[in-house]
């Protein structure tokens, strides 16, 4: 069988990734490894450069995930560069940005990307919504401010009841991806795989 790895140095997304997958009966072993993340406005374009980097630094079937929080109200904002800013200013910054406006729409986008020797296949999921007025508790990055659409708690505090992946835009791209490779993939060996392929 052959392993498959999640690639990334988040390992809170990791666990995510795991407990969904388990679902699906795909085990996936977490590979602590920075990746070169190249300048774009597509999420998709990221993502998919970065597995195939993650796919020549082990050598091992490999899933990245890029995924960004975009809001109308802020044209966009962070969108792609949703970990940076996360990482400067935090929720508390961006609910400075906001400025208590009542426009408060936005979309959670996720994006999977898989690489091999041999094949790049990407899987998408979004969740739409609105940003809190207030930071909650619960779950990690912009989870404790966004509230998914068919719910009045944010991710955050949808983690701490477990319900999460109810409306998880990861979840929604874990699952294409899921059945693509419990059709496609799963279970082969890797000389199988480059035979039929």
């Amino acid at each position: 069988m052959v392993p498959l790895y999640f690639v990334s140095t988040n390992h809170n997304k990791y666990l995510e990734i795991e407990s969904i997958l388990q679902k699906y009966r795909i085990s996936v072993v977490f590979s602590k490894l920075v990746l070169t993340e190249i300048q774009s406005d597509s999420i998709e374009e990221i993502a998919i450069e970065k597995s195939k980097y993650a796919f020549a630094e082990i050598s091992r079937p490999v899933i990245v995930e890029d995924d960004g929080l975009f809001i109308c109200q802020l044209n966009g904002f962070p969108g792609q560069y949703s970990s940076y800013v996360y990482k400067t200013i935090g929720n508390d910054g961006i609910l400075k940005l906001m400025n208590n406006s009542k426009q408060r729409f936005a979309v959670f986008k996720s994006f999977l990307a898989f690489s091999d020797d041999m094949n790049h296949y990407g899987f998408t999921g979004e969740s739409e919504g609105r940003i809190a007025f207030g930071v909650t508790e619960g779950g990690w990055g912009y989870d404790p401010i966004f509230i998914p659409n068919g719910s009045d708690l944010t991710f955050g505090q949808l983690q701490i009841l477990n319900r999460k992946t109810e409306f998880s835009h990861r979840a929604k791209a874990l699952k294409r991806f899921a059945q693509w490779y419990n059709q496609n993939y799963k279970g082969m060996s890797t000389y199988e795989y480059k035979r039929d392929s």
